[in-house]
Protein backbone atom coordinates (compact mmCIF):
# COMPACT_ATOMS: atom_id res chain seq x y z
CA UNK A 1 0.00 0.00 0.00
CA UNK A 2 1.37 3.44 -0.87
CA UNK A 3 1.58 6.28 1.70
CA UNK A 4 1.25 9.53 -0.01
CA UNK A 5 2.35 13.06 1.75
CA UNK A 6 1.08 16.37 0.87
CA UNK A 7 3.62 18.87 1.66
CA UNK A 8 2.22 21.87 2.68
CA UNK A 9 1.30 22.27 5.63
CA UNK A 10 1.65 18.31 6.04
CA UNK A 11 5.08 17.77 5.51
CA UNK A 12 6.16 21.64 6.50
CA UNK A 13 4.76 22.84 9.68
CA UNK A 14 4.09 26.22 7.56
CA UNK A 15 2.29 26.48 4.06
CA UNK A 16 5.42 27.14 2.27
CA UNK A 17 3.40 28.59 -0.41
CA UNK A 18 1.82 31.52 1.73
CA UNK A 19 5.36 31.88 3.38
CA UNK A 20 6.45 32.88 -0.48
CA UNK A 21 3.01 34.67 -1.73
CA UNK A 22 3.42 36.99 1.44
CA UNK A 23 7.06 37.88 1.57
CA UNK A 24 7.23 38.07 -2.42
CA UNK A 25 3.48 38.24 -3.34
CA UNK A 26 1.21 40.97 -3.65
CA UNK A 27 -1.36 40.92 -0.34
CA UNK A 28 -3.95 42.92 -1.16
CA UNK A 29 -4.51 40.33 -4.27
CA UNK A 30 -3.60 37.39 -1.59
CA UNK A 31 -6.21 37.94 0.59
CA UNK A 32 -8.71 39.03 -2.24
CA UNK A 33 -8.21 35.47 -4.22
CA UNK A 34 -8.11 33.49 -1.27
CA UNK A 35 -11.78 34.85 0.18
CA UNK A 36 -13.24 34.23 -3.59
CA UNK A 37 -11.72 30.51 -3.67
CA UNK A 38 -13.21 29.51 -0.01
CA UNK A 39 -16.86 31.56 -1.18
CA UNK A 40 -16.29 28.98 -4.69
CA UNK A 41 -15.98 32.36 -6.58
CA UNK A 42 -12.93 31.46 -8.48
CA UNK A 43 -11.44 28.05 -9.12
CA UNK A 44 -8.42 26.33 -7.23
CA UNK A 45 -6.58 27.32 -10.73
CA UNK A 46 -7.72 30.41 -10.83
CA UNK A 47 -6.54 31.38 -7.25
CA UNK A 48 -3.09 30.20 -7.84
CA UNK A 49 -2.67 31.52 -11.16
CA UNK A 50 -3.47 34.96 -9.87
CA UNK A 51 -1.24 34.93 -6.69
CA UNK A 52 1.56 33.21 -8.16
CA UNK A 53 1.82 35.62 -10.98
CA UNK A 54 2.11 38.95 -8.41
CA UNK A 55 5.80 37.05 -7.63
CA UNK A 56 8.68 38.44 -9.81
CA UNK A 57 11.65 38.07 -7.32
CA UNK A 58 14.65 35.37 -8.83
CA UNK A 59 13.89 32.02 -8.04
CA UNK A 60 17.16 31.64 -6.19
CA UNK A 61 16.29 34.10 -4.30
CA UNK A 62 12.44 32.50 -3.04
CA UNK A 63 14.57 29.26 -2.76
CA UNK A 64 16.94 30.22 -0.66
CA UNK A 65 14.31 32.47 1.72
CA UNK A 66 12.53 28.76 1.81
CA UNK A 67 16.21 27.16 2.96
CA UNK A 68 16.36 29.12 5.81
CA UNK A 69 12.88 29.73 7.08
CA UNK A 70 10.79 26.10 6.46
CA UNK A 71 10.88 23.46 9.16
CA UNK A 72 9.58 20.38 8.57
CA UNK A 73 7.08 18.66 11.05
CA UNK A 74 8.51 16.28 13.35
CA UNK A 75 8.71 12.59 12.53
CA UNK A 76 9.61 13.17 8.44
CA UNK A 77 12.74 11.39 8.60
CA UNK A 78 11.92 8.46 10.42
CA UNK A 79 8.27 8.38 8.67
CA UNK A 80 11.09 8.80 5.35
CA UNK A 81 13.06 6.00 6.18
CA UNK A 82 10.33 3.10 7.20
CA UNK A 83 7.69 3.85 4.74
CA UNK A 84 9.22 5.37 1.46
CA UNK A 85 6.19 7.89 0.93
CA UNK A 86 5.42 9.93 -2.02
CA UNK A 87 4.85 13.46 -2.38
CA UNK A 88 1.97 14.63 -3.91
CA UNK A 89 2.26 18.57 -4.25
CA UNK A 90 -0.10 21.73 -5.27
CA UNK A 91 3.81 22.94 -5.03
CA UNK A 92 6.49 23.16 -7.20
CA UNK A 93 9.32 21.00 -8.17
CA UNK A 94 11.24 23.71 -7.97
CA UNK A 95 10.77 24.45 -4.20
CA UNK A 96 10.36 21.21 -2.90
CA UNK A 97 13.13 19.67 -4.00
CA UNK A 98 16.09 21.71 -2.43
CA UNK A 99 14.33 21.48 0.36
CA UNK A 100 14.32 17.94 0.08
CA UNK A 101 18.10 17.93 -0.52
CA UNK A 102 19.11 19.77 2.31
CA UNK A 103 17.60 16.86 4.75
CA UNK A 104 19.05 14.26 2.64
CA UNK A 105 15.37 12.76 1.32
CA UNK A 106 15.58 11.28 -1.95
CA UNK A 107 11.91 11.12 -1.81
CA UNK A 108 9.86 10.83 -5.61
CA UNK A 109 7.78 14.43 -5.92
CA UNK A 110 4.73 14.37 -8.13
CA UNK A 111 3.81 18.71 -8.17
CA UNK A 112 3.59 21.44 -10.54
CA UNK A 113 6.63 23.41 -11.97
CA UNK A 114 7.71 26.81 -12.58
CA UNK A 115 8.40 29.45 -15.06
CA UNK A 116 10.01 31.81 -12.92
CA UNK A 117 9.21 35.08 -15.17
CA UNK A 118 10.21 38.49 -14.01
CA UNK A 119 7.10 39.49 -14.96
CA UNK A 120 5.49 37.04 -12.85
CA UNK A 121 5.39 33.57 -12.22
CA UNK A 122 3.91 31.18 -14.52
CA UNK A 123 2.66 27.78 -13.25
CA UNK A 124 3.22 24.43 -15.74
CA UNK A 125 0.53 22.25 -14.32
CA UNK A 126 1.15 18.24 -13.79
CA UNK A 127 -2.11 17.73 -14.89
CA UNK A 128 -3.82 20.70 -16.41
CA UNK A 129 -7.46 19.28 -17.21
CA UNK A 130 -9.96 19.42 -14.49
CA UNK A 131 -10.65 16.33 -12.28
CA UNK A 132 -14.32 14.90 -13.78
CA UNK A 133 -15.06 14.10 -9.87
CA UNK A 134 -14.46 17.13 -8.48
CA UNK A 135 -14.51 19.53 -11.43
CA UNK A 136 -11.29 22.09 -10.68
CA UNK A 137 -7.11 20.48 -10.76
CA UNK A 138 -6.77 18.45 -7.88
CA UNK A 139 -4.49 15.80 -7.40
CA UNK A 140 -6.88 12.70 -7.43
CA UNK A 141 -4.96 11.51 -10.73
CA UNK A 142 -1.38 12.16 -9.89
CA UNK A 143 -1.47 9.78 -7.11
CA UNK A 144 -0.32 6.05 -7.66
CA UNK A 145 -2.28 3.15 -8.61
CA UNK A 146 -3.00 0.93 -6.43
CA UNK A 147 -4.41 0.95 -2.46
CA UNK A 148 -3.02 4.01 -0.80
CA UNK A 149 -3.03 5.62 2.76
CA UNK A 150 -3.13 9.44 2.52
CA UNK A 151 -1.95 12.35 4.85
CA UNK A 152 -3.09 15.78 3.98
CA UNK A 153 -4.10 18.85 5.84
CA UNK A 154 -5.77 21.20 3.48
CA UNK A 155 -8.42 22.43 0.49
CA UNK A 156 -6.48 20.87 -2.14
CA UNK A 157 -5.94 17.11 -0.59
CA UNK A 158 -9.56 16.74 -0.50
CA UNK A 159 -10.60 15.12 -3.70
CA UNK A 160 -7.66 12.56 -3.26
CA UNK A 161 -8.46 11.60 0.40
CA UNK A 162 -11.72 10.52 -0.83
CA UNK A 163 -10.08 7.55 -2.60
CA UNK A 164 -7.75 6.44 -0.15
CA UNK A 165 -7.64 3.63 1.78
CA UNK A 166 -6.85 5.26 4.90
CA UNK A 167 -6.87 8.88 5.77
CA UNK A 168 -4.77 11.01 7.99
CA UNK A 169 -6.48 14.31 8.50
CA UNK A 170 -5.73 17.70 10.89
CA UNK A 171 -6.64 21.52 10.26
CA UNK A 172 -9.05 22.49 7.22
CA UNK A 173 -9.24 18.81 5.91
CA UNK A 174 -10.26 17.37 8.81
CA UNK A 175 -13.02 19.61 9.52
CA UNK A 176 -14.29 18.78 5.78
CA UNK A 177 -14.14 15.00 6.07
CA UNK A 178 -15.83 15.80 9.63
CA UNK A 179 -18.91 17.61 7.50
CA UNK A 180 -18.67 14.84 4.85
CA UNK A 181 -19.12 12.25 6.97
CA UNK A 182 -15.62 10.67 5.88
CA UNK A 183 -13.95 8.67 8.58
CA UNK A 184 -10.15 9.18 9.19
CA UNK A 185 -7.34 9.50 11.68
CA UNK A 186 -5.97 12.71 13.56
CA UNK A 187 -2.61 13.70 13.50
CA UNK A 188 -0.14 16.40 15.37
CA UNK A 189 2.72 15.24 13.48
CA UNK A 190 4.25 13.12 11.41
CA UNK A 191 5.22 10.48 14.63
CA UNK A 192 1.67 9.61 15.06
CA UNK A 193 1.33 8.54 11.56
CA UNK A 194 4.27 6.26 11.65
CA UNK A 195 3.37 4.76 14.93
CA UNK A 196 -0.10 4.14 13.84
CA UNK A 197 1.14 2.25 10.60
CA UNK A 198 4.14 0.23 12.29
CA UNK A 199 1.24 -1.13 14.88
CA UNK A 200 -0.78 -2.27 11.66
CA UNK A 201 -3.98 -1.52 13.93
CA UNK A 202 -6.97 -0.81 12.62
CA UNK A 203 -8.03 2.68 12.27
CA UNK A 204 -9.92 5.12 14.46
CA UNK A 205 -12.64 7.14 12.76
CA UNK A 206 -12.77 10.40 13.72
CA UNK A 207 -16.80 11.02 12.93
CA UNK A 208 -18.13 14.72 12.16
CA UNK A 209 -19.05 16.10 15.50
CA UNK A 210 -21.36 18.97 16.18
CA UNK A 211 -18.73 21.77 16.21
CA UNK A 212 -18.72 24.29 13.49
CA UNK A 213 -16.39 23.34 10.45
CA UNK A 214 -13.72 25.71 9.55
CA UNK A 215 -12.43 26.12 6.33
CA UNK A 216 -8.72 25.83 5.38
CA UNK A 217 -6.92 27.01 2.07
CA UNK A 218 -3.63 24.94 2.90
CA UNK A 219 -2.18 23.74 0.01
Amino acid sequence: MSLVLDWDGTVTETDSLWMVLDAFGDPEVFSRVEGALVGGRLSFREVMELEFATVTAPLAVVRDFLLSEVRFRPGLAELARDELPVIVSSGFHELIEPLLDRAGLPLEVRANRLDPSGEGWRIHWRDPEPCPVCGDLCKRRTLPDGPLVYVGDGYSDRCGALVAERVFARDGLADWLEGEGVPYERYSDLHDVRAALAAGRNPSPAWPSSRSQSRSTSR
